[in-house]
């Protein structure tokens, strides 16, 4: 019998779960080794067809939504957050769209909370985004899960989606567009205007998008999550007591309070006026979390090949 693997989901279910990262905790992971992020990049590129650019609406309470078919059924409502580390499906769509459960592998899925439920392991042949003939390049695996925040039939990892290509997330305009990393990749010797390139970071065995604040901190580039900086320290200066309750995907309950903004700065970047979030009921080592209200004025592409991040202004698409 396999061994089942600890994952810990942070960050995208706003109402339902807080995020999604996913890290293993205990366990030998069977984290695919993801396509193209290694010396055989170009050949892995040649053959596969660039994903046309694919649009999303924002829900407050349910994050960055687009549709999705999964294997030709759909369309299926997804949220997009690159706090995930995996895509997870809910398994009302695993029995509609007929996909298989991976015999003998299992999951601990724990939430911000720490407490945990088994999930079911599967693979995705063809998944399409946007529009049922926009097709990823490549299968994705999947975890599957009993919970979902209501009305939502999965989360997305967009990096196990677009690999082995890169792409950017420009959240004024509301579009994601996937880029060859051969022609458009980031280099930190070309920083943009009131931006910045910076190193991927990791933590632990996940690829999950950290960067290093400039404290020295690291922080995870959160899309599903409608924090601004969420950190937790009950040290801080609170101006209101107006706080937000949401339990996560194993049933725990997770506050936040809404505290003085702050300024952080990544590379060159300063960022002023975040807003800044408390979080309680959160295991201990748990993440610094930038998600959508700290992000929400830029666009941001995402490198595997040289793992970088690059932050920059968004400017305005008049399509």
């Amino acid at each position: 019998m396999k061994r089942a693997t600890a994952v810990v989901l942070s960050g995208v279910f706003i109402a339902l779960v807080v995020g999604s990262w996913a890290v293993p905790l205990s366990g030998a992971a069977h984290l695919p080794a993801r396509v193209g992020y290694q010396s055989g990049q170009d050949s892995t590129l040649r053959n596969r067809q660039l994903p046309a650019t694919v649009w999303f609406r924002e829900s407050r309470a349910r994050g960055l939504l687009t549709d999705v078919w999964i294997n030709g059924h759909g369309p299926y409502l997804f949220a997009v957050d690159t706090g995930a580390g995996i895509t997870v499906l809910s398994q009302q769509l695993v029995g509609a769209s007929r996909l298989g459960i991976v015999k003998g592998r299992t999951t601990v899925v724990a939430g911000l909370s720490g407490r945990e439920v088994v999930a079911g392991e599967t693979v995705v042949a063809r998944m399409a985004l946007g529009n049922v003939s926009n097709m990823m390049p490549s299968r994705v695996r999947a975890l599957v899960v009993s919970q979902m925040p209501e009305g939502i039939d999965g989360i997305l990892d967009p990096t196990d989606a677009f690999a082995p290509f890169g792409y950017t997330i420009d959240f004024p305009n509301r579009h994601i567009r996937a880029f060859d990393p051969r022609v458009e990749g980031l280099s930190t010797r070309r920083q943009p205007a009131d931006g910045a390139v910076v190193p991927w970071l990791r933590m632990g065995q996940s690829d999950r998008p950290f960067v290093k604040l400039g404290d020295g901190r690291l922080a995870l580039i959160d899309s599903g999550s409608g924090f601004g900086l969420a950190v937790s320290d009950p040290r801080a200066v609170v101006l209101d007591h107006a706080r937000r309750s949401s339990t996560d995907i194993g049933g725990g309950m997770i506050r936040s309070t809404r505290v003085e903004p702050t300024t952080v700065s990544i590379g060159a970047l300063e960022l002023r006026g975040v807003p800044t979030d408390i979080l309680s009921g959160v295991e201990k080592g748990a993440p610094i979390i930038l998600g959508r209200d700290a992000l929400y004025p830029f666009r941001i592409s995402f490198d595997p090949s040289r793992r970088l991040i690059e932050i920059a202004p968004s400017v305005h698409d008049n399509r």
